[in-house]
């Protein structure tokens, strides 16, 4: 071989990236290697699609001594991830569900509708008020909106307290930073684009308004302890200290994103204790800014079935091949959302690079909170080891 397994994985990486926009969410590796993948164009797909074959088969016969253990296992399925995409971004074949599987290591299922209308039950009896329950929920929700002049001032109170929070539990290195942005006109709501040494930028989307409901999440999950954090502890604590490049580079389509979401998705809980609307309860009052605390808990059980099921748009449009239009109605219907945000979940999920990545948030969440089960040392390991999506079924000691 040429170069080990860990510089031949980072290289595919970035020569895949030259054919997927945001396939590549962040590298903070050796600077020549991204020079060298930008340089001239594109190595064909067919040739990427056999390299990342030769890579999994050099992984599975031990071809670099170095790569042992979890590190090996990590590495691997990773490269099987980078495989998928290279084959689907070649036209190859594959049935939806065993591509999602190939690539994050989870195969899902659909929320049930009638596991859906139990959920619409018992929100009914947690909101106030009567009458159609979606058009309740939209009031509600609507009715907790961030005025556009004070959510800078609401993102940066919150991020201060998380960080102090996130600091004194968790640790985060000297240095570290995090600059916040608004952008518009994405897909997501929230995305971390983390820079290497320490530094994020993180950007919250205001195409829609945003909600004091879901601010305390986002910045969680962004941030303090979620992507930002992991970013800063595994710079530090895997590539600095241990020389473990592969982790310089961010893929997505990989098992790293089903983590890396899962963990962030779980960091607010992880951070605060399961009455996440207690803690956030007096930073808005602070604020000045409308949080109904008691009904939010009430609610939040009720929408855990309601959230996973964002899964089901992904399985009708891509597995089903149901029209978009459809797909949006049932949003609305099941979902409750009203007609902008229903179209804004389809519109994320009909992107090339984002078709299958709904379910690191819907599959990589449970993964995640099954593994923490309320222990904050469970949760560090998240931050700072190499894992796989079975190491959480049956984490090692």
């Amino acid at each position: 071989m040429s170069a080990d397994v860990v510089e031949r994985y980072v290289r595919l990486g970035l020569a895949l990236g030259r054919h997927l926009d945001g396939l590549v969410d962040a590298y903070y590796g050796p600077p020549s290697w991204a020079a060298e993948a930008e340089a001239g164009d594109p190595t064909p797909l067919p040739a990427l699609v056999a390299d990342a074959a030769r890579l999994v088969a050099d992984i599975d016969q031990g071809a670099d001594a170095v790569v042992e253990g979890r590190r090996r296992a990590w590495l691997r399925a990773q490269a099987v991830g980078l495989h998928t995409v290279g084959r689907s971004l070649a036209g190859e074949p594959l049935g939806y569900l065993d591509e999602v599987e190939a690539s994050y290591g989870v195969r899902p299922e659909p929320v049930a509708e009638d596991a859906l209308a139990a959920a619409h039950r018992r929100l009914a009896e947690a909101l106030p008020g009567d009458g159609d329950l979606r058009e309740r929920v939209i009031a509600w929700r609507e009715a907790h909106t961030i005025p556009p002049d004070r959510l800078d001032e609401a993102i940066r109170t919150i991020a201060e307290d998380f960080a102090a929070r996130t600091r004194a539990a968790f640790g985060l290195p000297d240095g570290e930073q995090v600059e916040w942005v608004l952008e518009t006109d994405k897909p997501w709501s929230g995305f971390n684009y983390y820079l290497g040494d320490l530094r994020s930028r993180v950007a919250i989307n205001v195409d829609l308004p945003v909600q004091s409901l879901v601010l305390g999440h986002l910045v969680a999950h962004e941030a303090y302890p979620g992507h930002h954090t992991e970013h800063c502890r595994k710079e530090v604590g895997l590539v600095r200290r241990r020389g473990q490049v592969e982790e310089s580079i961010f893929l997505v389509g990989t098992p790293q994103c089903l983590l890396a979401e899962g963990l962030a998705d779980a960091a607010l809980e992880a951070l605060v204790g399961p009455d996440t609307e207690a803690a956030m309860a007096p930073l808005f009052a602070d604020l000045g800014l409308r949080y109904d605390a008691d009904e939010a808990a009430a609610v939040r059980g009720a929408l855990a079935s309601v959230s996973k099921a964002r899964g089901n748009l992904a399985l009708m449009l891509h597995a089903d091949g149901r029209p978009a239009a459809e797909v949006v109605a049932w949003a609305e219907r099941w979902l409750l959302l009203p007609r902008a945000r229903a179209e804004k979940q389809v519109a994320f999920i009909s992107d090339p690079t984002w078709r299958a990545y709904i379910f690191c948030y819907t599959e990589g969440v449970e993964l995640c909170r099954r593994f923490v089960a309320g222990d904050p040392a469970r949760f560090d390991r998240l931050l700072a080891e190499q894992l796989v999506p079975g190491d959480l079924v049956a984490p090692a000691a």
